[in-house]
């Protein structure tokens, strides 16, 4: 399964890589939408996103319409292997994490918890119609929101991805967290209602 998996996220990635930057830009438009319509979009509290890399949908349309009440955070890797979040706005200073992925440039005491999040929208390589996830193999998410195998949401898991990451089924792992929703430029994807 190993194989197929990383087989799987190198075609994935390829698909996406391929949309062309008019599609990309209409795509974060409409993902904005999406997500600031889902029923249980918070109006106040912190809300995670990431910082879009290697072909993602981009989450800054979004960012800049959350509601003022929301304060909008990038995740931040700790050292024991579970994410943390920081409060960021554009312009606040960055520095690369060990991926090269920019992470705001705060002290560790400043970060919050993942339990501390009210809606976290997590990047993906791949995902079905029932919200399994497919990452891009870390762990991080999974690791950081395992606590949501026993309880009930919040934080809300959301994924973000273009339709064409979209596939038939994937296998869920034992360890794997499951997602709430998933948003694309063209449906949304509710684990409660199974319907796009």
């Amino acid at each position: 399964m190993t194989a197929d998996r990383a087989a799987l996220r190198r075609e994935l990635r390829d698909r996406r890589r391929a949309l062309p930057a008019s599609e990309r830009i209409a795509g974060a438009e409409r993902l904005a939408q999406r997500l600031l319509a889902l029923p249980f979009a918070p109006a106040s509290g912190y809300v995670a996103g990431y910082w879009a890399m290697d072909g993602e949908i981009a989450l800054h349309v979004w960012q800049l319409r959350l509601p003022r009440e929301c304060v909008y955070c990038l995740p931040v890797l700790h050292e024991d292997g579970q994410l943390r979040f920081a409060p960021w706005r554009p312009g606040d200073p960055l520095v690369s994490n060990r991926h090269g992925i920019p992470e705001p440039d705060l002290s560790t005491d400043a970060l919050l918890d993942a339990g501390q999040m009210s809606l976290v929208v997590a990047p993906l390589v791949g995902f079905d119609r029932s919200c399994h996830r497919l990452g891009m193999g870390g762990g991080w998410y999974d690791r950081s929101f395992a606590f949501r195998q026993q309880q009930a949401a919040p934080p809300w898991l959301v994924g973000a991805a273009f339709e064409v990451q979209r596939v038939d089924a994937l296998e869920r792992a034992d360890w794997d967290v499951a997602l709430d929703a998933v948003c694309t430029e063209s449906a949304t994807y509710n684990v409660a209602s199974e319907t796009a």
